[in-house]
């Protein structure tokens, strides 16, 4: 396992669309690899192109503190919506707020090939939209309504 780089926006990876997936060790060292730098980054998700691989593959901690894996994920299914802050390692320092489901279904593979749905809530199913959105080459900077100030993140951080 190691800790890679981080890619910061404006870096042209982070507005492609990502490639399939194909399930293999290569995959899972990504997948080992994606773990351990968001260990080192203290973040609640981080998505293969981040770090610079245009694959379909993510890891999101849920709201236990358990790390779920999405190979080739898609939405399944949304319901409600709410807004609230968010912010990512590939764009430091900038915190906005963002609309999204509070309930999703995820359908995305295992590592051993099977596919799979997961049903996700509020902060887990915030975490898996904003990844998802980064294998479609997308950041959260596009779909923020307001950026918050350095005064309310200060309140919010207290």
């Amino acid at each position: 396992m190691a800790i890679r780089n981080i890619l910061k926006i404006g870096e042209p990876t982070l507005e492609m669309v990502s490639k399939e997936a194909k399930i293999d060790n290569r995959l899972f060292e990504l997948l080992n690899d994606l773990k351990e730098t968001l260990n080192a980054a203290d973040g609640l998700g981080l998505a293969a192109p981040q770090v610079g691989v245009l694959r379909r593959a993510a890891i999101i901690i849920d709201e236990e503190g358990r790390v779920i894996e999405l190979i080739n994920p898609i939405i399944v299914h949304s319901n409600g919506c709410i807004v609230g802050a968010e912010g990512c390692l590939s764009v430091p320092g900038r915190w906005g707020e963002v609309e999204r489901p509070k309930e999703v279904v995820v359908g995305t593979y295992g590592r051993d090939g099977n596919y799979r749905e997961i049903k996700l809530f509020d902060m887990t199913a915030r975490a898996a939209c904003h990844e998802i959105d980064h294998l479609n080459g997308e950041l959260f900077v596009g779909k923020v309504t307001r950026f918050l100030s350095d005064e309310e993140l200060n309140r919010a951080e207290k």
